[in-house]
Order: C-alpha cells, then sequence, then structure tokens
C-alpha cells in the first residue's frame, strides 16, 4: 500500500469515527452495523443496532442457497426497517463493507418507491 493510499484511509477513519461519536452522543440517531458473510452455501447476516443509551440490538439471520449481494441486501434491509420501528429515529447511520449494495437499495431508477 502506497503512502497516499494510507493517508487516504486514515483521513476516512478519522472521519468515520467523529461521525459515530457525534451521532452516539444524540438521542435520535441509530446507528447501524452489518455484514454477511456466506460459508459452505449458508449465508449469516448479523446485524448490530445501537442508540444513545440504549443495549445494543444484535440480530443474527441465516440463509441456504443465496448469493452474497442478497445476503447484504436483505441485511440492510432488515436493519434499516427495525430503526424505523424505534420510538423518536430521526436519523439511521448505516456501516457497511458493500457500499456498492447499498447505493442499489437508494437508486430511485430502480427502486421508484
Amino acid at each position: 500500500m502506497d503512502q497516499k493510499s494510507k493517508e487516504s484511509k486514515k483521513a476516512y477513519l478519522f472521519i468515520l469515527d467523529n461521525l459515530i461519536l457525534q451521532s452516539l452522543a444524540k438521542i435520535n440517531i441509530a446507528v447501524i452495523v452489518l455484514d454477511a458473510s456466506i460459508k459452505g452455501q449458508v449465508a449469516t447476516s448479523i446485524t448490530y443496532i445501537h442508540m444513545y443509551n440504549n443495549p445494543i440490538i444484535k440480530t443474527i439471520h441465516y440463509a441456504i442457497n443465496i448469493t452474497s449481494t442478497e445476503a447484504e441486501l436483505f441485511a440492510i434491509k432488515y436493519s434499516i426497517n427495525q430503526a424505523t420501528q424505534i420510538v423518536n429515529i430521526n436519523c439511521i447511520v448505516v456501516i457497511t463493507d458493500s457500499i456498492h449494495i447499498a447505493q442499489r437499495i437508494f437508486n430511485s431508477s430502480v427502486h421508484p418507491y
């Protein structure tokens, strides 16, 4: 990894740290951290939802014979659905390692609603 790439990564992590610290200090923000993986044709989706001064909500789902993209899509959709059910949440921060999948969900040309 070259020096410019390392500096870029450090800058990104600094911004992410500040975002998390600011969001965890406010009562109307939910922070969602999620990941999905596949081993032996079994997809595992893990979601953590954290709100100010509340216990962390952890959810694990398993599915058989689906792609990793489908597992990631499910994890993102499920976690957003869970966070919208929480009273007084005005902002949802989603942290995932699959940004291209997250962009696909919010692409209004694919999903007009």
